[in-house]
């Protein structure tokens, strides 16, 4: 079975093994990588990975009238490595597929469903549990409070991400889940509890039952507050002229219960970048990463919006999961107001 992941990056030296590495790890055959306008060294890792088999690497740029991530999408669907994988996979690099079910291997998952003609994975936020420092530490071993198994609202937080067969039905790439050629119908769906997902539009499954029985993608949005720093000072890949700011990490902030169970595979991811590493370009690339990102942090500091916005990262509590009660209410009112905004557009 040959699987692609595909996916962008910028500035993301320091956590690209360990993602490929836990990918490798669940079944993941192919990588394909885009990434662009980077200066501390993912350019040159992503280069050395390729020249080593382990990926496929894109060199992309931003600017244009398309985000730089639907323009990769773009160049994606006809690249060898997406023309020929029987499953497909848009990803970040902050999201990591845990698997359940079986030994949590993606076969296992297509194996507890294996009529499904894709999954929509469901995104469980994992919150930065109070660490304030950046480390060259594993993503998966700080990061263990995530949001509850109920949960509407923020609506952010309840997105999905989708694995599914290639098939003609498709005619585009998606940042959550692909474009249908026109007259196509989706076929079976299955969400993160091995349940049919129902016909919805968009990629929100808003549902008060269950998630993550079957699988979730644990989404790792924050990380520490000096690497959220960095992360504002580089926007978001899809909606680059939209702020990643205290909104952002109130929606995401989700420390709630403790999920652990990723950690099943940590031996041997840990072993699989020691193997990485063993290569001293990959381990050289990999130091000059962390350092480029301490002194990016360092820098940044010293910048009067970066240093009051870590003071203020320090001063919010954990974000609050409201009544159930609540959480609807405030669906209903995003309804509301959105009707209402769409016909102010329309008057004029």
């Amino acid at each position: 079975m040959r699987l692609v992941a595909i996916t962008t990056m910028r500035n993301e030296a320091p956590f690209i093994l360990e993602w490929v590495a836990y990918h490798q790890e669940i079944g993941v055959t192919d990588f394909l990588i885009f990434s662009n306008d980077c200066e501390d060294g993912t350019h040159q890792m992503l280069d050395r990975l390729a020249a080593l088999g382990h990926v496929h690497h894109e060199r992309n740029r931003a600017g244009g009238k398309k985000s730089v991530q639907w323009r990769a999408l773009s160049k994606a669907r006809n690249h060898p490595a997406v023309k020929g994988a029987e499953w497909i996979y848009v990803t970040d690099v902050d999201e990591f597929l845990c698997i359940h079910v079986g030994d949590g291997r993606i076969a296992d998952l297509i194996a507890a469903c294996p009529d499904a003609e894709g999954f929509a994975l469901p995104w469980r936020m994992f919150g930065n549990a109070g660490l304030r420092d950046f480390v060259d530490a594993p993503v998966l071993t700080q990061f263990t409070q995530a949001a509850p198994e109920r949960l509407l609202w923020p609506w952010r937080a309840v997105q999905f991400k989708s694995l599914y067969r290639s098939d003609p039905c498709y005619d585009r790439l998606g940042v959550h889940r692909p474009k249908l050629v026109e007259g196509a119908e989706w076929g079976h769906w299955i969400d993160g509890n091995g349940r049919r997902l129902p016909d919805i539009p968009g990629t929100i499954h808003l549902t008060t039952a269950p998630r993550y029985g079957l699988a979730q993608i644990n989404h790792y949005a924050l990380g520490s507050m000096e690497s959220f720093l960095v992360k504002v000072a580089r926007g978001k890949p899809n909606h680059e002229s939209d702020p990643i700011d205290l909104a952002y990490w109130s929606d995401r902030n989700l420390n709630i219960v403790e999920d652990r169970r990723i950690l099943r595979h940590q031996a041997a991811v840990a072993a699989r970048v020691e193997t990485l590493k063993s290569d001293p370009e990959i381990a050289e690339l990999h130091e000059e990463g962390v350092a480029w990102r301490k002194a990016r942090i360092a820098e940044l500091m010293t910048h009067s919006d970066s240093f009051y916005l870590f003071a203020r990262l320090q001063q919010m509590p954990d974000t609050r999961v409201l009544p159930m009660s609540q959480q609807r209410a405030l669906l209903q009112g995003l309804g509301v107001m959105r009707t209402a905004e769409k016909a102010r557009k329309e008057e004029g």
